[in-house]
């Protein structure tokens, strides 16, 4: 077959051998006399870089897991506006051929049509509006994390990465803290009941009072386990808050909606749930220097107003003194001006006859003698008339 492809071949003896790439070039000729083809599937690991000439995703069978690998030019692929996203069912219109560099065979696509929701992601459809109507996934819900935790338990599969990250995250950040690993499965069939029973078993540690569910990026299919809803379920009753972290950005399984707190990577868990050291001791450091500064100014405004205080005790004697002073100085005018020595200063005179002051022509007699009181010394006088 190869022969009449005129690929060529060496001759060892008996024996045509060929070179992997005249194999693979053979191989590519014949699947590219294959007429197209319309192949209906779900869409998995959608990969799309800007940089990228073409659009790469997987379309798989649900019914036997059977997977093809797709290649489209990321030209027609954003012309065709379909915004896939894994688990979405599509009929993709090309023809199979093999990648020659490395022997990948896919098929490459020339259309796509959106072909319902697959079977999956419908299913999880129904399945995020049922919790939400209980209301699992509202906001009033959520619980504040605490600033300090004593203990953190974290769920992890045994692979190094997300555990990994995790780990050095709070390392980095917060050294003193404790941290509980429970490890378990992360994926497939017995993933979900494992991540509740590990989840159980850590918050009944003593002093666990926040729990980071944590798992690295995969497949549509390898998330799956966290959308279940047992375990969706139990992080909302969960008596201490939760966190979740898996897989990337972009994936948002169920129990994302129902954590107290979603990050869209391990590492960045690790930062929700711990303080950085280094600006705690800044805050702190800024709160005693703002307490000293207050302090200062507090005993700076009290010895102010004691100074002033005491300037008015030293002053109060010295101004009742005066107003002492002022009162006597003013009864003293009036009382020099209600004299009878001030009326006598004004020219007038007293008249005493005895003991008695005159005030009455009436009451003397002609030929009576009479004391005349002056303002300056004074006089004796005879009555020659009265009127």
């Amino acid at each position: 077959m190869l022969v009449s492809m005129k690929v060529e071949a060496k001759e060892y003896g008996d024996r045509r051998v060929y070179s992997v790439g005249a194999f693979n070039r053979g191989v590519a000729s014949w699947l590219g006399r294959l007429p197209t083809v319309w192949v209906e599937g779900e869409v998995t690991e959608l990969r799309r870089q800007e940089r990228w000439a073409s659009v790469f995703f997987t379309l798989k069978d649900p019914a036997d897991g059977a997977c093809l690998g797709v290649s489209m030019p990321r030209g027609q692929f954003d012309a065709l506006r379909l915004d896939l996203a894994d688990g979405d069912r599509v009929h993709a219109y090309g023809r199979p051929e093999l990648y020659e560099a490395r022997g990948e065979f896919r098929l490459r696509a020339l259309s796509l049509e959106r072909f319902g929701l697959g079977d999956h992601l419908a299913a999880l459809e129904r399945l995020k509006h049922k919790l939400a109507a209980e209301g699992l996934f509202a906001p009033e819900r959520k619980r504040a994390l605490p600033l300090l935790p004593r203990r953190i338990g974290l769920v992890t599969g045994n692979d190094a990465a997300a555990k990994r990250d995790v780990l050095t995250t709070i390392q980095a950040r917060f050294p003193p803290a404790s941290v509980l690993v429970g490890e378990t499965y992360v994926q497939g069939p017995r993933a979900a009941g494992a991540v509740i029973e590990t989840m159980r078993s850590l918050w009944e540690e003593p002093g666990v009072d926040v729990i980071v569910i944590a798992r690295g990026g995969g497949s549509f299919e390898d998330l799956l386990p966290f959308s279940d809803e047992r375990l969706v379920r139990t992080i909302a009753d969960s008596p201490v808050p939760v966190v979740t972290a898996v897989g990337h950005e972009q994936d948002t399984p169920l129990c994302d909606l129902a954590a107290d707190a979603r990050a869209s990577t391990p590492s960045l868990a690790a930062r929700l749930v711990v303080p950085d050291l280094d600006e705690l001791v800044q805050r702190l450091d800024r709160s005693r220097a703002g307490l000293e500064r207050g302090a200062r100014r507090a005993l700076e405004r009290e010895r102010g107003r004691l100074d002033h205080a005491h300037e008015r005790l030293e002053r109060a004697p010295r101004l009742l003194l005066e107003r002492g002073r002022a009162r006597l100085e003013h009864a003293g005018g009036r009382l020099r001006a209600l004299s009878p020595r001030a009326t006598l200063a004004r020219g007038y005179a007293i008249v005493r006859s005895g003991d008695g002051i005159v005030r009455a022509g009436s009451a003397v007699r002609p030929g009576e003698l009479v004391d005349v009181e002056l303002a300056e010394g004074g006089l004796a006088a005879r009555v020659e008339e009265t009127r």
